[in-house]
């Protein structure tokens, strides 16, 4: 059944496609050749939720403890059906940002990139209950291509969580219930979602699906618009624009805080990953369509392996670590965990410390650097080692301490955005894979 609903959908993509292509041509002539697109951390000058009050040392902090809210939402029990998965994606924890327009004229909003998430949703006017939100609602009676969806229309009813409040009221809500008690709810409509390229030129999609939330309330902070989702599911925006994209998208995390403080978020032909360098790793059907599994074989720590031990998975759950831009840190179980910090702290030649105000255990005095002399650690993908040096695995937490970027955690994996960081990582949807290239990513 899930297999049919989807290539329905598919079908219907290109269905609404081919019957804007007028509109459509024109608009995406320019973007032949992929487009790119800049993603903005948090913490950036660039970002609505930067804090100058705070130090660097602050911010990383609070995104540490983000990284164990990001592992109650993957690993939430009991686990969402594959009908549901927003159910368990967490609410305004992600670490990137992008921006984008809705509607003709455009209007403009920045939302969380996330791909722990589907469903693109910004607040609208008229907001029956909202969050206090500092920057401008999107107000769907200005915009020329708003149109409400059909309770009866495909996409609504593959969205999963959609209601009709009456015969007489045909047009599809949605709702969505986070695991912190957080919620959106609103009505699900085409407009045209507009993103603003690296060629100073903008590329418009027209009859994106996308949730305009009247009734929003929860852990949503104040400075954002809503989320953007780049999940794997059927309403993600890569699944929506994916035949103008070939479905394909990629991303290259510069270093923490570097004076370049945007990375890039590319599509189409801009988003192939290959050439030296390159290896790629099957994305695996998970319990959730969302979320980006990979199966995960073991660590090295310089010449010695330690192969991957989860209880909490089963033997016919292949698919055993999620890959995730909006978790800072590594995740592993504790058992395994505590075997690769053994290795880690084997091999490093320096005085340990404790900080107690850490969630970080592996903790070193690094006399004032900002890097120490670690050892190499190969994360061991099927089919892809992907070699993380001391920028991936080692992080500044004071002027004077480094720790290891990785925790344990009771149940749950992923592969975080500081192991990921000077990679060009690559998304294909239709091969189902994720691939990894050494990149300098403040050269792109």
């Amino acid at each position: 059944m899930a297999l049919q609903s989807y290539i329905f959908f598919i079908l219907f993509l290109l269905f609404k496609f081919s019957t804007t292509c007028c509109y459509a041509r024109s608009l995406t002539e320019p973007f032949k050749g992929g487009f790119s697109v800049e993603l903005i951390h948090r913490d950036s000058p660039k970002s609505p939720f930067y804090n100058p009050t705070k130090t660097l040392f602050q911010k990383l902090n609070t995104s540490f403890h983000r990284s164990l809210d990001r592992v109650n939402h993957f690993y939430a029990k009991p686990k969402a059906t594959k009908n549901t998965p927003q159910s368990v994606v967490i609410s305004n924890q992600g670490e990137y940002l992008v921006k984008y327009s809705i509607g003709t004229p455009p209007f403009e909003v920045m939302g969380i990139a996330d791909t722990g998430s589907d469903l693109i949703w910004s607040q609208c006017k008229p907001c029956e209950q909202c969050y206090n939100q500092t920057s401008p609602l999107f107000d769907p009676s200005k915009s020329k291509t708003y149109e409400p969806v059909s309770c009866y229309s495909m996409v609504c009813q593959t969205l999963g969580q959609t209601y009709c409040l009456s015969e007489a009221q045909p047009n599809c809500q949605y709702t969505i219930s986070y695991g912190d008690g957080s919620h959106s709810q609103g009505n699900l409509a085409f407009d045209t979602l507009t993103l603003g390229s690296n060629t100073d030129s903008s590329v418009a999609f027209p009859s994106i699906p996308i949730g305009c939330g009247v009734n929003n309330a929860g852990t949503f902070d104040s400075e954002g618009s809503g989320i953007v989702g780049l999940g794997g599911g059927h309403v993600s925006l890569v699944s929506q624009i994916g035949p103008s994209i070939d479905f394909k998208f990629s991303y290259c995390l510069v270093p923490l805080f570097h004076p370049k403080s945007s990375s890039k978020l590319n599509f189409g032909e801009n988003a192939v990953v290959g050439g030296p360098g390159t290896v790629s790793t099957p994305i695996i059907t998970g319990s959730v369509d969302t979320f980006y599994y990979l199966r995960l074989e073991g660590m090295s720590v310089g010449s010695k392996r330690i192969e991957f031990v989860d209880d909490s998975v089963s033997d016919d759950e292949k698919g055993n670590i999620i890959i995730d831009s909006g978790t800072t840190l590594t995740i592993l179980p504790e058992k395994f965990y505590a075997k690769l910090e053994s290795e880690v702290a084997a091999n490093i030649n320096l005085e340990r410390v404790n900080i107690t105000d850490q969630i970080l255990s592996l903790c070193y005095n690094s006399g004032g650097h900002n890097a120490v002399e670690a050892p190499t650690i190969v994360a061991h993908f099927s089919g892809a080692d992907v070699v993380l040096d001391s920028l991936n695995t080692f992080v500044s937490v004071s002027d004077d301490v480094l720790c290891f970027a990785f925790a344990p955690v009771a149940s749950g994996s992923i592969f975080g955005n500081l192991a990921q960081m000077n990679y060009l990582v690559g998304y294909d949807l239709l091969r189902k894979t994720v691939s990894f290239k050494p990149t300098d990513c403040t050269n792109i």
